[in-house]
C-alpha cells in the first residue's frame, strides 16, 4: 500500500522510537497526528514537520474513544510508553513491577478496544509496540517483559474479535529486537544493565551488533506497512542490519 496521503495516528510521536517513525511517514507524504502529553515536546514536533497534535494521557479511557472518533485514521501506530523502574529482581517493589501494565498495557487496552468498537473502517491497520523483552524476558525490568508480551497477545485477540464482528481491520505487533540507545525506554535498560555488567553503556549496546537509530526504525516499520507480503502476518522483529523479520504468522 502506499502511505501517501493516508490519515495515521501515533502516539507517544513526540520522542525517541515514535518520532523516528513520524518522520518517516511524513517523509511518504502521509497525514500523521501525533498523541501525546507534553506540549512542548507536541509544539517542536508539529512546527518541524508540520503534522497534527493532540495532547493526551494515552491511558485514558475517553480520550482513546474520543480521537479515534474524530480522526478516525486508516493507519493507528500504539507507541507510547514508559521507561520501566530499573532494579534487580530480589529488590523490585510491586509498583513498580507493574508499573508497565500500568501505563503500556492500560493504553494498549483502551486504544485497542476503541480501535474495534469505534469502529475504524474496515482495511484500517493498528500497529502495537511490543519489545524484545517480550521474547527473552528483562529481569531487571520488573514486569516490562510480560507486559510487552501481553502486548503482542492483545494484538492477536483483537484480531479474533474483528473477523468475529467482520470489522475487518488487522492488528498486528512491532517487536524491536535490540535496545535502542538514546531513547527513554533504551537509556534506562542499558545504563542499568552495563552498570550491573561493569561495562559502558556505549561496550552494551554493542552486543546488540549494528544499532537502529529511531529514523532507521522508523523507515523499517514503514517497510512493514508498505510491503504487501507483511500485510497478513501478526508478529515483526526489527533489528539494525537484519532488517525485518516476522516473527509470527496469520493464525490459520
Amino acid at each position: 500500500m502506499s502511505l501517501k496521503g493516508k490519515n495515521i495516528v501515533v502516539t507517544g510521536g513526540s520522542r525517541g522510537l515514535g518520532l523516528g517513525l513520524v518522520e518517516a511517514l511524513v517523509g511518504c507524504g502521509a497525514r500523521v497526528t501525533v498523541v501525546a502529553r507534553g506540549a512542548d515536546a507536541l509544539e517542536a514536533v508539529r512546527t518541524r514537520l508540520g503534522v497534527s497534535t493532540i495532547a493526551a494521557d494515552v491511558t485514558d479511557e475517553t480520550a482513546a474513544h474520543s480521537i479515534l472518533t474524530e480522526v478516525r485514521p486508516d493507519i493507528l501506530v500504539l507507541n507510547a510508553g514508559m521507561p520501566p523502574p530499573m532494579r534487580r529482581f530480589d529488590q523490585v517493589s510491586w509498583a513498580d513491577f507493574t508499573a508497565t501494565w500500568e501505563h503500556d498495557v492500560k493504553a494498549g487496552l483502551y486504544w485497542l478496544q476503541a480501535a474495534l468498537n469505534v469502529p475504524l473502517k474496515p482495511g484500517s491497520r493498528v500497529l502495537v509496540m511490543s519489545s524484545g523483552a517480550g521474547v527473552s524476558g528483562s529481569p531487571m525490568s520488573g514486569g516490562y517483559g510480560g507486559a510487552k508480551r501481553m502486548l503482542w497477545f492483545m494484538a492477536q485477540y483483537a484480531n479474533s474479535v474483528s473477523e468475529q464482528k467482520h470489522l475487518g481491520i488487522h492488528f498486528q505487533a512491532i517487536v524491536p529486537l535490540q535496545i535502542v540507545g538514546g531513547t527513554g525506554v533504551g537509556d534506562a535498560g542499558a545504563n542499568a544493565y552495563a552498570h550491573a555488567m561493569g561495562v559502558t553503556t556505549e561496550q552494551f549496546l554493542a552486543r546488540f551488533g549494528a544499532p537502529m537509530p529511531p529514523r532507521e526504525f522508523g523507515e523499517k516499520v514503514v517497510e512493514v506497512l508498505d510491503d504487501p507480503r507483511y500485510s497478513g502476518e501478526l508478529a515483526f522483529g526489527l533489528k539494525g542490519g537484519a532488517g525485518v523479520t516476522i516473527l509470527e504468522g496469520a493464525a490459520a
